[in-house]
């Protein structure tokens, strides 16, 4: 399976949930039994070693769905406020119990800033 692409949009100072849901070419879905881990860096430049955030399952900022396929991904009002307005780009990678890492999506992010205090 290769990577997808996907643009997100983050709004600082808002709580920020998605769900992606997984599916193989015959659109069945993916089951995620058996994957332990994920993780996404965001960065603002993809050959910086320093990220922004990360988001993996270890800091609940990321689970897995199991049997339904998902990866849902969420960060809180105060995580997403003490984001800096701008651009970056990510990947997102799920590992199973043997170790296996797959890069399921790449992409670009935009973190809008807010006005509201």
């Amino acid at each position: 399976m290769s990577a997808g692409y996907h643009h997100f949009v983050i709004e600082q100072g808002a709580n920020f949930g998605q769900t992606l849901t997984l599916k193989d070419s015959s659109d069945t879905l993916i089951n995620l039994t058996g994957y332990t881990s994920a993780e996404m860096d965001l960065r603002t430049d993809p050959e910086q070693s320093s990220t922004v955030l990360t988001l993996t399952t270890g800091n609940s900022r990321i689970a897995l769905g199991g049997t339904a396929g998902t990866v849902t991904l969420s960060l809180s009002a105060t995580e997403t406020g003490a984001l800096t307005a701008g651009d970056g780009y990510y990947d997102l990678e799920i590992t199973n119990s043997a170790g296996f890492v797959t890069r399921i999506l790449e992409g670009t992010y935009s973190v809008r800033r807010n006005v509201s205090r």
